[in-house]
């Protein structure tokens, strides 16, 4: 009898762990992917970073206006961009929905911006335009501008889809509420519904 019990404890454990191991194998892997685009955008290599854009969404908008955006973005001379911190927060199940697999990533930054008001034209108008977008992107409470070196400090609580038809090799687009146009043509309605 203790045999058999024993027998039992060691075969669940077995299956838990094995488990276990297949989860934590599409988490390895988005984790890897998901921090090499991240690391594409914060290196400034804008080209990287649009490969591991989901390709509907790429096609949706073309890729050329993915890549000019990125680049207005991040590989602007009036705009520093400095990402002092990334972190993924959370990962969540996978979900074959049309024969690929989504799933939700919430992640975070510290990220450092300032603008060089010297190469914008009517900077004092386009100054309040900014702070009123950084503000109503990130949340007043995430953003502090600090007057003396004129540049803000940005905490960014973000999510993220992720997308694989093999759960090996993933595709990423953010999602937040901003993007819901562009994504309600891309993007499941069910995971349209986390937005």
């Amino acid at each position: 009898m203790k045999i058999k019990l024993i027998v039992c404890i060691i075969s669940l454990f077995s299956v838990l762990s094995f488990g276990q191991t297949k989860e934590v194998d599409y988490e390895v892997g988005v984790k890897k992917d998901f921090t090499t685009f991240f690391e594409s955008i914060k290196e400034k290599n804008i080209e990287k970073a649009v490969g591991f854009i989901y390709p509907k969404y790429v096609n949706a908008i073309t890729r050329e206006q993915v890549f000019n955006v990125l680049n207005l973005s991040y590989n602007n001379p009036a705009f520093a961009t400095d990402i002092q911190k990334f972190t993924i927060e959370e990962i969540g199940r996978p979900e074959l929905i049309n024969g690929e697999y989504f799933l939700i990533i919430h992640y975070s930054f510290t990220m450092k911006f300032k603008v060089d008001w010297k190469v914008i034209h009517d900077a004092a108008f386009v100054k309040q335009k900014m702070d009123d977008a950084v503000i109503s992107g990130y949340g007043k409470e995430n953003v502090i501008y600090f007057n003396e070196g004129d540049y803000y400090i940005i905490n960014a609580d973000m999510k993220a889809g992720a997308v694989s038809r093999d759960k090996k090799s993933w595709t990423f687009l953010i999602i937040e509420r901003d993007y819901r146009p562009e994504l309600i043509n891309v993007l499941p309605e069910k995971i349209r519904e986390t937005l």
